[in-house]
């Protein structure tokens, strides 16, 4: 018997892990102490100081020190992916607490605008490769899972990229790290039309500076407010065919000049000036992708970037909550 039960936990040792992720203890995922410091305390809202331009309302599950900090590390660099629940229901309260700050989702029925999209934070290939996962990814279709199980409509929408080498953030300050990252994300082809399928929550494993999730709100925005300015170039392309009387005669009149004739007269564009770019979607020639953008005034709309969630804050960027 003696022999059959060494047998069976050498098995249990192959199956389940080894020690907690938080503080060592065997045979457990995370143990109870871990998964209270991890998740027992409400989610807070952070800010770092200084804080970048752009940066969303960031709300946080837990304190990035002692055992969270292990968790997030195990899981991260030392392949312990079964921590990956645990750690996506912590980030599941911050984007719960993100969204209701902001009022996404009150009242009875489904949300008109669609289901929450969870937009992580993407690591370069690089990372991805020497890791062999994307942490945050992994972290946030467990938060999607979570919350859908609590009855929010989620869902992940990783749609964001790198678009050009960055250098490692270690060691960087608040500024160099502003640098290191303006410019270097990018939606996706066919990100867009994801994008429009409900409001975005930037979700991240920890957040020290904020460069980051300053930088994908700037990619979100950015090309939001592209196909909105895109949106306005068509409907006046249509309203000047129907003034030129182009649904009878076939032909483009001189206000459509360089449009689509014919039916496809709605997908070309005409000339829209800098003012009406400004007061319809908030766009501003300059930056890395030709335009940024303002904060858009309006909450809550399909594409807008609500807010931010992680599970972890570096201790520098607390914020006392203000009820």
């Amino acid at each position: 018997m003696e022999g059959v039960r060494r047998w069976w936990q050498e098995l249990a040792g192959l199956v389940l892990p080894a020690e907690c992720g938080g503080c060592g203890s065997a045979r457990t995922v995370l143990c109870p102490q871990c998964r209270t410091a991890l998740s027992g305390a409400a989610p807070f809202r952070v800010r770092p100081v200084p804080e970048p331009p752009g940066l969303p309302a960031v709300h946080a599950a837990a304190r990035y020190a002692d055992e969270v900090r292990a968790a997030l590390l195990a899981h991260k660099e030392r392949g312990a992916l079964t921590l990956a629940r645990p750690l996506g229901a912590a980030l599941a309260g911050a984007v719960r607490a993100g969204v209701g700050e902001v009022g996404w989702g009150e009242g009875e029925g489904p949300h008109p605008l669609g289901d929450l999209l969870l937009v992580p934070v993407p690591s370069t290939r690089a990372a991805v490769r020497a890791r062999g996962h994307d942490p945050a990814r992994r972290i946030a279709l467990a938060a999607a899972g979570e919350l859908r199980r609590a009855g929010v409509p989620a869902r992940v929408a990783a749609v964001l990229r790198q678009r050009r080498a960055v250098a490692d953030q270690a060691g960087l300050d608040s500024r160099q790290r502003l640098d290191n990252l303006v410019g270097a994300l990018t939606v996706v082809p066919g990100g867009v039309r994801v994008l429009c399928g409900g409001p975005v929550v930037l979700v991240d494993d920890v957040v020290t500076t904020g460069a980051s999730l300053a930088e994908a709100a700037r990619a979100v925005r950015a090309v939001r407010a592209v196909r909105a300015v895109r949106s306005v170039r068509a409907v006046r392309v249509a309203a000047a065919a129907k003034r030129a009387g182009q649904g009878e005669s076939g032909r483009c009149g001189e206000e459509t000049k360089g449009a689509l004739c014919g039916e496809g007269a709605t997908a070309g564009y005409v000339g829209i000036t800098r003012e009406d770019s400004k007061k319809l979607s908030g766009v501003e020639e300059g930056g890395a992708d030709g335009v940024s953008l303002r904060p858009p005034d309006d909450v809550g709309g399909a594409g807008d970037v609500l807010c931010a969630a992680v599970v972890a804050a570096s201790p520098d960027s607390f914020e006392i909550n203000r009820n």
